[in-house]
């Protein structure tokens, strides 16, 4: 499959249909068996990964997947990755944004689109007990923060990892967050991610009374509601609009030096097409692909109900070709 004309089945109209079905619907393949490892964290808290535990060569090369908003090694593409990575050997490593384990981290810190320190010291420990080559691939929230680090990084990124992928990441975050809270997006997305970051930041203000406002935060009903409450202040931003400007990777493609494919729906719901990056807004070593349909992480294909291997398929094949 050329995968820059993906087109959905006839019958997944639309960019909504696209990314719903994918996640809820649309078959995953074998849930994976993980091995989940503890890691204390530079900053004294601590993180959970995931690691494959499908048969893989000494050398094999490790594929680390940065989940997105909410996401974790249950999410549709992880497990879809999982089997991806078995068909092809491959081991595959998923660390947890702090918090998204299943277990509050320790920490009055969470997680943010452009954490890009927190790949860096992720990365850098899995590359110093990986036998094979390290490869990264990022989605969404984590997309952004992958693409942010291989920007800020540069060279230095290109000795760590072999090649990368950035999967429906909003690169420019004013203009995702903006789109999120418009229309269908804000009643139909937003309300699920509230449903589990508003509780979480709620735990925090338990820890340190104070922290925030804790009125504001329960009359927040959009992400950039949220972000202005929480997550800026929380992790040294101004307010939502400096964080979404500061955090976005797009303005860094410029500078990337590793291999790095950035992969976009042009009918993804959450990024607006006008936002999505163009040739001359990436480095050399930048592939985009841009395909019609998709949605959001979506890419359901193939006969009733579908499945979601073929995005894992296609973007493996492409960090392929850099071992």
């Amino acid at each position: 499959m050329n995968f820059e004309q993906f087109r959905a089945p006839w019958w997944q109209p639309g960019g909504h249909v696209q990314t719903i079905w994918a996640a809820l619907y649309a078959k995953g393949g074998v849930f994976p068996v993980w091995r989940r490892e503890r890691w204390d964290t530079p900053d004294g808290d601590f993180i959970d990964i995931d690691f494959s535990s499908h048969p893989a060569g000494a050398n094999a090369p490790t594929l680390v997947l940065f989940h997105g908003l909410e996401g974790s090694s249950s999410s549709h593409y992880a497990k879809a990755l999982a089997q991806v990575c078995a068909q092809r050997g491959w081991h595959l490593a998923v660390p947890h944004f702090r918090g998204c384990s299943g277990e509050p981290n320790r920490l009055l810190r969470a997680y943010h689109s452009g954490d890009a320190d927190e790949v860096d010291w992720i990365l850098r420990r899995l590359q110093q007990g990986a036998s094979g080559e390290l490869l990264a691939m990022g989605v969404s929230l984590g997309g952004n923060a992958l693409a942010r680090w291989a920007g800020l990084q540069q060279q230095a990124a290109a000795e760590l990892v072999k090649g990368a992928a950035v999967i429906c990441a909003p690169l420019d975050l004013v203009a995702g967050g903006v789109n999120l809270g418009q229309g269908l997006n804000r009643w139909l997305y937003t309300p699920v991610f509230m449903r589990t970051l508003v509780p979480k930041a709620l735990a925090k203000w338990q820890q340190a009374p104070g922290l925030f406002d804790r009125q504001q935060l329960q009359r927040a009903r959009t992400l950039h509601d949220f972000d202005d409450v929480f997550t800026a202040p929380v992790h040294g931003f101004r307010d939502a609009d400096d964080y979404w400007r500061r955090a976005s990777a797009k303005p860094l493609l410029k500078q990337v030096a590793v291999p790095l494919l950035l992969l976009n729906a042009r009918n993804d719901p959450f990024v607006p097409v006008h936002s999505l990056p163009t040739p001359d807004e990436v480095s050399a070593t930048v592939q985009l692909w841009q395909p019609p349909h998709g949605g959001h992480v979506g890419f359901a294909s193939g006969a009733w109900p579908a499945h979601v291997q073929a995005m894992p398929l296609a973007v493996t094949e492409w960090l392929e070709q850099w071992l």
